[in-house]
């Protein structure tokens, strides 16, 4: 019982070893209101809002609102509604391939992909 004891008292000590270089000596500046007065943070929100933002943003620049919106709407997904999306995607890209393969095949058929001697 001694033994279990002894450990006990050593876990204890490295609990509190392990407690005291956690502890932190910052102190928190509270000037927040004087470095953000209320006037300047609502410029800033107006600034950075979510309409003004995005057209700020590089990857927009080819983009029109449809586009934007379709984005935003992929944003709000869930991961499972995600991932049902790509495969949706996957989906049309490979019946999309199928099609151009048949029609590929079609065109050398009826020999329309050949070069015509001049």
């Amino acid at each position: 019982m001694a033994a279990s004891h002894t450990g006990v008292t050593q876990s204890v000590d490295a609990m509190d070893t392990l407690d005291d270089s956690l502890l932190s000596l910052e102190k928190l500046d509270r000037t927040s209101p004087e470095m953000w007065p209320e006037q300047s943070v609502s410029e800033f929100v107006s600034l950075h809002s979510s309409a003004a933002y995005a057209l700020q943003q590089p990857w927009t620049r080819g983009l029109d609102p449809d586009d934007i919106n379709l984005l935003h709407q992929f944003g709000s997904l869930t991961a499972s509604g995600l991932i049902a999306e790509v495969k949706k995607l996957h989906d049309v890209a490979y019946q999309l391939g199928l099609e151009e393969a048949k029609e590929m095949t079609r065109g050398k058929y009826l020999n329309i992909l050949t070069r015509r001697r001049r």
